[in-house]
């Protein structure tokens, strides 16, 4: 027998299932019964009902609401507080208000019609630009200098 026969022997096979019906899934589920969900109804009172049948859980067992409590905790990563943000120096922070307020000064002057003299947009065009060269000098490219002889992978 070719391969080609074998597949298309296969082949045969799936088309002539097709309209077979499934077998019961039941008997292949991975998981146990006593996982499965049953569907609650709820009565006119807004109460489910108690069935006997299915199988509790141990957290309902918990007085006070702790189960409840439980069950929205489960499976929910709570971060740690975020550390606090750096203060900056003035500098920094300076070059940041230049950065922004420059432009800023400019748009609120044009949408509240203020008169702008050659002065006033000459100096908030420099702010932004000084701004920017500030904080883009400062922010410097080399390594750390606590990194220690290793500087990683280099390429």
């Amino acid at each position: 027998m070719t391969p080609q026969s074998d597949e298309d022997e296969v082949w045969r096979q799936i088309v002539a299932s097709f309209n077979e019906k499934a077998e019961d899934a039941s008997a292949d589920q991975p998981w146990p019964d006593r996982e499965n969900v049953a569907v609650e109804t709820v009565h006119e009172d807004g109460e489910a009902p108690e069935h006997e049948d299915e199988p509790r859980d141990e957290a309902d067992d918990e007085p006070d609401g702790s189960a409840e409590q439980a069950a929205d905790d489960e499976g929910h990563y709570v971060p740690p507080p975020p550390p606090p943000l750096p203060r900056g120096d003035a500098l920094s922070r300076l070059s940041w208000v230049a950065l922004f307020g420059g432009p800023a000064y400019l748009l609120l002057a044009a949408l509240l019609e203020w008169p702008m003299e050659g002065w006033i947009v000459f100096t908030a065009v420099a702010a932004f630009i000084a701004g920017f060269v500030t904080l883009v000098v400062r922010m410097g490219d080399g390594p750390p200098s606590d990194s220690g002889w290793d500087d990683g992978a280099v390429i």
